[in-house]
């Protein structure tokens, strides 16, 4: 399959350089004709020179057959090809993997070399750092890591988990909490209860009581009071579907937080919050501002439907209070 495709990659060549030099061998047969043939032979001459045939034959570019063998290939090619960030982020997970730490760790920094601007990258390089390290800490070379990632996003989470780490390790138990009950506010419903046991934790080593109530970062919550028109009342029954939606504006047209409730139940207040979120990695809490609205659906799904009742969107602060009214149909 290799020389028929070089073959046919020559043939079509040479019928190019004939179009091409057609006019000088209609008047010079032979002069035009030898200078296509040895325009053809420097052209071939180029590609075998800076070019890679050998990529044409099958056997070279069969895929590995082990992990072993991908490692050794990913291993080739970086080695060829270094500025290769991805690909050294895989080659450093695989290694890890394999309890490689020390290499992943070097894998990671070479990484980190080729991405100095991303915080995931320069996070997962100290991370791999402190655990190729033989008591397992954070190092000096490790924390300036951290440092470089939060100052290129200072929300980054893994960086200011790890800070939090390395400030204890470094006996800063106080400053360890600090940073982590900033974090506290970021993170999951279910990682704050691990993460404020560990800032209870680092407050007692630092001699501090535990956190109050009061010191704990209030949950984003959105009240939608919402009601609905007599007349459209009328055409539905009392156990029709209604669903409250948060979404970001312009934005997906998925909802950052849905809730439903029965028709029977309004007038109402609902309250939207990160419980409410059928999306784990998008949450109302991340958003500053939302676009509400609500909808009688006469199909009982949350998804829109030509005929069922809405109110008019409002966009407001993802931590305050709306009013929406159903009394329209939807076009």
């Amino acid at each position: 399959m290799t020389y028929g495709f070089i073959a046919a990659a020559l043939a079509l060549g040479l019928v190019a350089l004939v179009l091409a030099f057609w006019p000088l061998i209609r008047r010079s047969p032979t002069l035009g004709g030898l200078l296509a043939g040895a325009m053809l032979v420097v052209v071939t001459a180029l590609y075998l020179l800076v070019g890679t045939p050998a990529a044409l034959d099958p056997a070279n570019v069969r895929a590995p057959d082990t992990l072993a063998g991908a490692m050794e290939r990913l291993e080739a090619e970086l080695a060829r090809k270094p500025d290769q960030p991805e690909g050294w982020r895989l080659l450093a997970d695989a290694y890890r993997a394999q309890g490689r730490l020390v290499e992943s760790a070097r894998a990671f920094e070479q990484a980190a070399r080729y991405a100095p601007n991303d915080a995931d990258v320069l996070a997962q390089a100290a991370e791999a750092r402190a655990f190729a390290a033989k008591d397992r800490r954070f190092d000096d070379e490790a924390v300036a890591l951290l440092r470089k990632a939060l100052a290129i996003d200072p929300k980054h989470q893994r960086s200011r988990w790890f800070m939090g780490v390395a400030q204890r390790q470094g006996g800063q138990p106080a400053e360890a909490a600090a940073t982590w009950q900033a974090l506290l506010a970021d993170v999951e419903p279910g990682t704050a209860g691990p993460l404020r046991a560990q800032i209870d934790s680092a407050r007692r080593d630092a001699g501090l009581p535990a956190l109050t109530a009061d010191e704990l970062p209030a949950a984003t919550s959105l009240l939608v009071k919402l009601d609905i028109t007599p007349a459209l009342r009328e055409q539905l029954p009392a156990d029709a579907a209604v669903f409250v939606l948060a979404r970001e504006p312009g934005g997906m047209p998925m909802p950052v937080a849905a809730k439903r409730i029965a028709l029977s139940d309004l007038p109402a207040t609902v309250r939207l919050s990160d419980a409410d979120s059928p999306m784990p990695t998008r949450r109302l809490s991340q958003l500053a501002r939302v676009e509400v609205l609500a909808r009688v659906s006469r199909t009982g799904v949350a998804n829109a439907q030509a005929g069922d009742l809405e109110s008019k969107p409002v966009e407001t602060a993802s931590s305050g209070e709306v009013e929406l009214l159903i009394d329209h149909a939807r076009p």
